[in-house]
């Protein structure tokens, strides 16, 4: 059953007609997502997979890029984000009990889109933390056409001795009933909230900036601090086993901003390199998040992403034809 929640529609800027619902994960834990329409002769439906801290409202730009293009968009806070149910005394942290824990919330979200009966096929798009739960939903058959990925959290960005560091102090620290805690050098405090425009690791644009930080200024509860040590290596532990598996056989294509800082950026190209369908592109000049880059790049990146997504679905109505 889905329940209308809170949506704040002049915040996201997305297509008119957007709404939000709350839904239940199998373990109970309430999820809100958000429905952003497209065209009524639509070509699919993308599922769009947020990264960490982030939430509904963030995609509105992105979601009526797509409704240009002919697509619906569909998308989630995660278990522990956004107004999604919070899991530890102090929301403000990034947890996950088990990372296997978000296919709850895919599941969820995929039951939502069949009974809003969104059109089909559907396609996949999963950035940052949002990438690294797209790849297993995919590799345990997420029924989608395509796929894509900016940013995608394949691994996480430390240099050998920090990498090192962070695996033993995260397992230790939830061996040791301290998985609550904060990882190492973070706090309550949200990013986007705090930090400075000039020199973050997110965005060069001042206007996307500016976009990102008005959502969580005007809805203080969207905001999330940093991970906790159960999530850090939870998350760590996720990327090294899907990194030794194949790559899924269906068309894929990446984008990394050239300044990428956040996540590990040889992961991506191995990954990459060994899609049988993929491609990687590389967005000059671009941090973390390309998706809230300028206008321009936003629009060349939805482009791009929905010549593939048109394409698979060509492909899709040809075999179910055949």
């Amino acid at each position: 059953m889905l329940l209308a929640a809170p949506f704040h529609a002049e915040l996201a800027e997305g297509p008119e007609g957007a709404c939000a619902f709350w839904i239940k994960a199998e373990d109970n834990l309430r999820l809100r997502i958000a429905q952003y329409p497209g065209p009524v002769e639509a070509t699919g439906t993308v599922l769009l997979f947020p990264g960490r801290t982030e939430y509904v409202e963030k995609y509105g730009r992105v979601a009526a890029e797509f409704a240009r293009h002919g697509f619906h968009t569909l998308t989630i806070d995660w278990r522990g984000q956004g107004l999604a149910d919070r899991m530890l005394d102090d929301p403000r942290t990034g947890h996950v009990h088990l990372f296997a824990d978000y296919q709850k919330d895919v599941a969820a979200l995929v039951k939502a889109a069949e009974a809003l009966d969104l059109p089909r096929p559907f396609f996949l798009l999963g950035h940052s933390m949002g990438g690294c739960i797209g790849l297993r939903a995919l590799m345990n058959g997420a029924p989608v056409a395509a796929a894509g990925f900016t940013g995608p959290m394949w691994g996480i960005r430390f240099t050998g001795p920090v990498r090192q560091a962070a695996w033993a102090l995260s397992w230790s620290g939830a061996r040791m009933g301290l998985g609550h805690a904060y990882a190492p050098s973070t706090g309550p405090g949200s990013y986007v909230a705090q930090a400075a425009f000039a020199g973050n690791l997110l965005t060069t644009d001042r206007g996307g900036w500016d976009y990102m930080r008005r959502q969580v200024e005007a809805i203080p509860e969207l905001q999330l601090g940093g991970p906790s040590l159960r999530w850090l290596h939870e998350a760590l532990a996720e990327c090294l086993a899907l990194s030794r598996l194949p790559s899924p056989d269906l068309p894929c294509l990446t984008f990394m901003g050239s300044n990428e800082r956040i996540v590990d950026v040889p992961r991506i190209r191995a990954r990459m390199a060994r899609w049988p369908r993929g491609r990687l592109e590389l967005v000059q000049g671009g941090e973390h998040e390309v998706l809230m880059e300028d206008a321009v790049t936003r629009g060349r990146i939805v482009a791009q992403l929905a010549q593939v997504f048109t394409a698979a679905a060509a492909g899709a109505e040809d075999m179910r034809r055949a």
